[in-house]
């Protein structure tokens, strides 16, 4: 039937809405659509994979650092195998050659044994290596030991979405860029998706919004008890000679007292290595470098309970984060802990990624990923709104899983939830 002259168009509407075309959105918008459901996704930007997508290392995560029985532990095991049968599947660019965890001083001896321990806790495959059986896999490698992990692997995350949005798209899913959403209004049968290009009702939506998650959540009326803070974390590519020294990928021993993985060195599917990243906090939600500056955004993060907490624990670590990003040769030191032929003129820009890390008032890091239904945690066939509330890495390895763990929650149909605690 045709609308009569002059009467508005009817308000779209969709069995299920998901916010956000990063790899964990369209993973899920693919298994919404497979149960037969209409889905729209909007995303605000002109393109798939925009922003933690398509700025990451592209290193398929093995599993091994999470606390066993976490929702990282889970489903990034799941995700590695199903990220390479993915790729298999469509041909798309990834290898499986493994890295090596190193230890290069005696305090990260018993660190990176408890890693071994975590890592067999969580079905990983690992094997601790001598220093002379770590440098057959790396020779260039300086180790006092190692821990050798043949099932990391590297892909292209941004191929691997454009994938996902192209079946999407082709089993009947509509894909609405450019598409800003700014507010969820539940109602008793449905929810209005007020966008910037009009509303849109959707029976379910699923809120994977990154960077700005916390935003959306709360001008929604979901106070969501966290805010997202963007850390950028910077890279370097190496020139050759020096990008010989790295076969496959090489990580340091993490600190537990610091909450991200440290510098490690990574070849690409295209051959190229790069080593990082830093992590400085960004200027702005999407401040890929130091010139990108939102005043309004930066005071608000600076204003956070959360972050002044986490400041204060962290201020040193802080400060050489930054002095890192602003030095090569400093960024180069780091690099020489597990390559010590690594100089500073070896090093070239290789871009930056910003992580969206959700933080409490308390200014602990939500450590596990984190979805809360707009009837609390647990979801169910009831709840009309699923916001991803933290979901950085491994999640793009996880992506997969993540989806049907994203849709189960929506039927009430899931396994319990795993307890959270503090960061690493």
């Amino acid at each position: 039937m045709t609308a009569a002259a002059g009467a508005s168009p009817a308000t779209p509407r969709y069995d299920a809405v998901v916010i956000g075309a990063g790899i964990v959105g369209l993973a899920t918008a693919r298994e919404l659509r497979g149960a037969g459901r209409s889905v729209a996704v909007l995303e605000a930007e002109d393109q798939v994979a925009a922003h933690q997508t398509g700025h990451n290392s592209n290193v398929i995560h093995s599993g091994l650092y999470y606390r066993p029985g976490s929702h990282k532990a889970r489903l990034a095991v799941a995700g590695r195998d199903e990220t390479v049968a993915f790729c298999r599947a469509h041909d798309l660019p990834h290898r499986v050659g493994g890295k090596l965890v190193v230890a290069t001083e005696p305090e990260e001896l018993p660190r990176l044994a408890e890693l071994a321990r975590r890592g067999l806790a969580n079905g990983v495959e690992c094997y601790e290596l001598t220093d002379r059986e770590a440098r057959r896999h790396e020779p260039a490698v300086r180790a006092l030991a190692a821990l050798r992990v043949p099932g990391t692997g590297v892909c292209d995350f941004r191929l691997i979405t454009e994938k996902l949005a192209e079946l999407f798209v082709a089993a009947g899913g509509e894909l609405l860029l450019g598409r800003r959403v700014r507010q969820l209004v539940r109602r008793r049968a449905d929810v209005v998706v007020r966008t910037d290009a009009g509303d849109v009702l959707a029976g379910q939506v699923v809120a994977c919004a990154g960077l700005r998650s916390d935003e959306l959540a709360r001008r929604s009326g979901h106070g969501p008890g966290v805010r997202i803070l963007p850390f950028r974390g910077e890279y370097a590519g190496l020139r050759e000679p020096a990008a010989g020294l790295v076969r496959e990928l090489i990580y340091p021993v993490p600190d537990p007292d610091l909450p991200f993985l440290g510098v490690h060195a990574t070849r690409g599917v295209d051959g190229h290595v790069h080593v990082g990243p830093n992590a400085v906090l960004a200027l702005a939600r999407e401040g890929y470098d130091w010139r990108t500056v939102r005043p309004r955004e930066l005071a608000g993060t600076l204003a956070y309970p959360g972050l002044r907490r986490l400041a204060r624990r962290y201020w040193r670590y802080g400060l050489d984060e930054v002095r890192g990003s602003l030095s090569r040769e400093v960024m180069a030191a780091r690099v020489r802990r597990m390559l010590p032929d690594v100089r500073a003129e070896d090093l070239e820009p290789g871009g930056a990624g910003v992580r969206a890390q959700a933080v409490r008032r308390d200014g602990t890091l939500v450590d596990d990923f984190l979805f809360v239904a707009d009837g609390g945690t647990d979801g169910g066939a009831d709840a009309r709104i699923l916001h991803v509330l933290n979901a950085p890495s491994p999640a793009a390895t996880s992506a997969l899983p993540i989806a049907r763990e994203i849709v189960a929650r929506l039927t009430g149909d899931r396994p319990a939830a795993p307890s959270e605690v503090a960061p690493r």
